[in-house]
């Protein structure tokens, strides 16, 4: 029978599909899966509080989470420390997903494994572990960040010691949430931390000589920025399943070229620059209760405001995109003598005769919030992550009918099913670039000048 999660199909597949170096690379990789599945399947003790505890915290890895965290370094006026979390979880993201494609690497099988996860992060390959990397890279930069402080006295040596101990809880909680949810093994997780150093280093070394470039160049910053954005996004490695980490690579990728373009746009257009911005925060001058709950009041309400501003974006941009791309791109294919490039697993715009439908929730959908459990049972499924119903149930899987255990949860398609129900097109990949570039200008761009002009303040 063949395996439903990516990288699990029979190895003929790959063998035929892979070049020798990436088969090469994905054989020892495959026998470190072998090994530690059986090692994790062994160690795995589970529990009902843990299990809620680290689904909760997996969260922290995700790009909704990101897409609400992120902007408020930017309502709040720390844009740099904003615009470098956002470089080194892209940075990041993108890495370990340029790796989980070309080297095709299972997760820990299940069974013996038992996995929890959240939304679809399951379908993807395994090595190396993005969480991992995000989490190693944001917890280097804060502290980093804050390192001046230190010894310059503003921040006291209790105070950085304190915050130290928080990130290390952090980058504890991520990387053995990993471990403890069956999603990655000891080698993955690994790799993700070298990535994450490396990627830190990356954002330390060379944002800030390309930041200073781009506030002092004129046309051919927003152009060379855009063409090396799109160039990453063609040259990401083609998997041999339909693994949906490249549609996260995408999506940060096209975050740090909208934060990019957003400081070259400050630098020209002097109102939207937030270094010019004089407009004090109501309450911040903490001197009563009034004055305190003045300030929480408008932190709340421009929150709420932003982030009510991007899920708008989300809703009108796709379907717009979507409307105008695959007529545009048929008219390419005609009008140009030379193939359009297109991705396996998306169905180019010659192929089909309407825009595709309009899927991006504005939103996380049940779907992106549930819960699956893989156990020796079967597969099983749609609830809650941090609790649901709980009964007997069937999954359909390659026209047969699985038992569900009553130990676990019900309700959601299998692996299979969720695949065959995901349909990708090419103009999809250049509807993420707009919209998630889109919501980075909004944040980083828009939203904190339209709050100077209220007189809300940054």
């Amino acid at each position: 029978n063949a395996h439903v999660a990516a990288g699990r199909l029979p190895d003929e597949v790959y063998e035929s599909t892979l070049s020798p170096l990436r088969l090469c690379l994905r054989k020892v990789l495959v026998g470190c899966v072998e090994w530690e599945s059986e090692v994790l399947g062994g160690w795995q003790l589970r529990h009902p509080w843990l299990d809620k505890y680290f689904l909760a915290t997996s969260m922290l890895g995700t790009h909704t989470f990101f897409m609400v965290f992120l902007p408020v370094f930017f309502y709040f006026g720390d844009d740099s420390t904003g615009r470098g979390l956002a470089y080194v979880a892209a940075f990041g993201v993108y890495s370990t997903s340029f790796l989980k494609d070309l080297v095709c690497s299972p997760r820990p099988y299940a069974p013996p494994v038992t996995r929890l996860t959240i939304g679809s992060h399951h379908l993807e390959y395994g090595f190396p572990s993005s969480h991992t990397a995000n989490c190693t890279s944001m917890a280097l930069f804060l502290m980093a960040r804050l390192y001046p402080l230190w010894t310059s006295g503003t921040l006291s040596t209790l105070g950085y010691a304190l915050t130290g101990v928080l990130l290390l809880l952090y980058v504890f909680t991520i990387i053995g949430g990993r471990l403890y949810l069956g999603m990655h093994g000891f080698v993955d997780c690994t790799a993700g931390f070298i990535v994450g150093i490396a990627m830190w280093l990356v954002q330390w070394a060379y944002m800030p000589p390309l930041e200073q470039w781009l506030t002092t160049a004129g046309w051919i910053a927003p152009l060379t920025v855009t063409a090396i954005c799109l160039l990453m996004v063609n040259q990401h490695p083609q998997p041999v399943d339909d693994c949906p980490c490249f549609e996260d690579a995408i999506a940060f990728m096209s975050v740090v070229l909208g934060v990019l373009l957003s400081l070259w746009t400050a630098k020209k257009v002097p109102v939207l620059d937030a270094s010019n911005f004089g407009t004090l925060q109501p309450g911040s001058s903490f001197d009563s209760p009034t004055a305190v709950a003045t300030f929480v009041a408008f932190s709340l309400l421009k929150v709420v405001t932003g982030i009510l501003v991007i899920l708008g974006w989300r809703l009108a941009a796709k379907p717009t995109a979507q409307t105008i791309l695959p007529p545009l791109f048929r008219f390419l294919a005609r009008a140009v003598p030379f193939q359009l490039p297109n991705r396996r697993h998306y169905t180019p715009a010659t192929e089909y005769a309407n825009h595709p439908p309009h899927n991006l929730q504005p939103i996380p959908s049940m779907i992106d919030l549930s819960l699956s459990v893989t156990t020796e049972g079967g597969e099983a499924g749609i609830a809650s992550a941090l609790g649901g119903r709980r009964g007997a149930g069937e999954v359909k899987r390659r026209g047969a009918v699985l038992p569900v255990p009553e130990k676990q949860v019900e309700f959601k398609l299998s692996h299979e099913d969720q695949r065959e129900a995901i349909k990708h097109y090419d103009a999809d990949v250049l509807t993420k670039v707009v919209v998630y570039a889109g919501i980075a200008i909004i944040a980083s761009l828009l939203s904190p000048a339209a709050f100077e002009a209220l007189g809300w303040g940054v």
